[in-house]
């Protein structure tokens, strides 16, 4: 229209600005699990999986991913048991990306067992499910209560890899391997070594983490722990 206010310039600024939020909104905040964008077709798209039957149709086997500090991220073949359960989690959360999740489990694993160390339980409230976070808390007032003090440094991620997955209605749970190179030592109020030694020390842990995909709070949280 000669002459005229650009209407259709106002109203597309004000769908980009409600995809902004909306896209804010989606990330939640920062705890370690947030989802990076990524360009090209998902590896986990279920119109992929169900692509004609001719092999080169198939997607492709997954190969570990190397990071830049060495950590091995590996997630399943889309066509196994696990890897079918991540696509009916993404069906769920199209968000959901296998490869963006472990690195987000990563620096939970991290904060996890440095805060169990520092006895923060602000950290560990928010990052464990209750029962998870009643036996942590436990055992962080047996040590305050002993005067003992812990100290926990991850010095180097070897290897994480996605080992299970599970999708009940809209709750999933994840579990990742962990392979680690960690500092572990407990020491008594005179400083005697009560548990553990200065030494580096490859330990391997396999967790549990559960998301009710239709909650507005983005956090997955620890529900179960265990060492291999």
């Amino acid at each position: 229209m000669s002459g005229g206010f650009p209407v259709d310039l106002i109203l597309f600024a004000m769908v980009a600005a409600f995809l902004v939020l909306r896209l804010r909104s989606v990330l939640g905040r920062r705890t370690g699990f947030e989802r990076p964008r990524r360009e090209g077709p998902h590896p986990y798209d279920p119109q992929a999986a169900r692509g004609a039957p001719a092999t080169d149709a198939l997607p492709e086997l997954p190969s570990p991913q190397i990071q830049p500090d060495g950590t091995r991220r590996i997630v399943p073949d889309p066509r196994s048991p696990v890897g079918q359960a991540l696509m009916r989690i993404r069906g769920v959360d199209p968000a959901f990306e296998p490869e963006g999740f472990l690195h987000g489990a990563e620096g939970a694993f991290r904060m996890i067992v440095e805060a169990f160390a520092r006895g923060d339980r602000d950290t560990l409230r928010m990052l464990l499910s209750d029962d998870t976070y009643a036996g942590f808390e436990g055992e962080i007032s047996r040590r305050e209560a002993a005067g003992e003090s812990q100290r926990s440094e991850v010095r180097a991620m070897q290897e994480t890899k996605v080992e299970a997955a599970d999708l009940r209605g809209t709750v999933a749970d994840v579990t990742v391997r962990f392979v680690s190179d960690q500092v572990n030592m407990t020491t008594a109020k005179d400083g005697s070594v009560v548990a553990g030694a200065e030494a580096v020390t490859e330990l391997v842990d396999v967790w549990t983490f559960q998301r009710d995909l239709r909650s507005q709070d983005p956090t997955w949280k620890l529900v179960a722990t265990q060492s291999a």
